[in-house]
């Protein structure tokens, strides 16, 4: 078992969507398969010191030996629980990390943005609804922690603007918007406010509730093309 592995950086190469290192380990060549955030600062340079250690995820197969190099224990701890899901592969694990950080990943399982994780290529409707599913059984006390600091983060202090926002809440519900739509909305509608507030302009519902309606629709409108 590879846990993980410390040397000098040999060489770095891309294939197709795929980002490897060459690391030289007391006279042994490792080939590992990295994120392509790491690999970029790499290939520019933003990493002066060209020993690097990376935490391994070894896969054993028939024909080959596979090793997925992270930069921090967490990445390689998340990646292992996305392989823990049936019909996910090393790629999907790859390529989700490769486009979104955890957090982002573990806002989109609480908000349910099946479009965000239907960008990542390779998954479909059926493994998106799969990966929401059993990732948020997995991740419960992470998702707690998002939405405490949602909440936090899009505190109203302005009491009228605040019991606006409630009313919007309850209209677009009215009007059978679900509860994950409604509060993916919510950042979009507030920092509308914080900015004709700056402006010293005046909000109305109205406008609130016509912006939320636009973007709620052209929202829908894109996961259904």
């Amino acid at each position: 078992m590879i846990s993980w592995i410390s040397g000098e950086l040999i060489e770095l190469w891309q294939t197709n969507q795929k980002y490897f290192v060459l690391i030289n380990c007391q006279g042994l060549g490792y080939e590992i398969q990295i994120l392509e955030s790491f690999f970029l600062k790499l290939k520019t340079n933003q990493i002066s010191n060209k020993n690097i250690t990376l935490w391994i995820k070894h896969i054993k197969k028939e024909d080959s030996d596979l090793l997925f190099g992270f930069k921090s224990k967490d990445q390689k701890s998340f990646f292992i629980e996305i392989l823990n899901i049936r019909g996910v592969g090393s790629q999907i694990g790859m390529g989700i990390l490769n486009k979104f950080s955890i957090s982002e990943v573990i806002n989109a399982i609480n908000t349910q943005n099946k479009k965000l994780i239907c960008s990542v290529p390779g998954i479909g409707q059926k493994m998106c609804e799969r990966l929401i599913l059993e990732l948020k059984s997995k991740f419960k006390n992470e998702l707690q922690l998002e939405e405490e600091k949602s909440k936090d983060e899009f505190k109203i202090k302005d009491n009228e603007i605040n019991k606006m926002v409630g009313d919007l809440q309850l209209t677009l519900k009215s009007l059978n918007y679900t509860k994950n739509e409604i509060k993916r909305i919510l950042p979009i509608i507030i920092k509308e406010t914080d900015s004709l507030a700056k402006k010293g302009k005046n909000t109305s519902f109205e406008n609130l509730l016509n912006l939320a309606m636009n973007y709620l629709d052209n929202d829908i409108s894109n996961i259904d093309r």
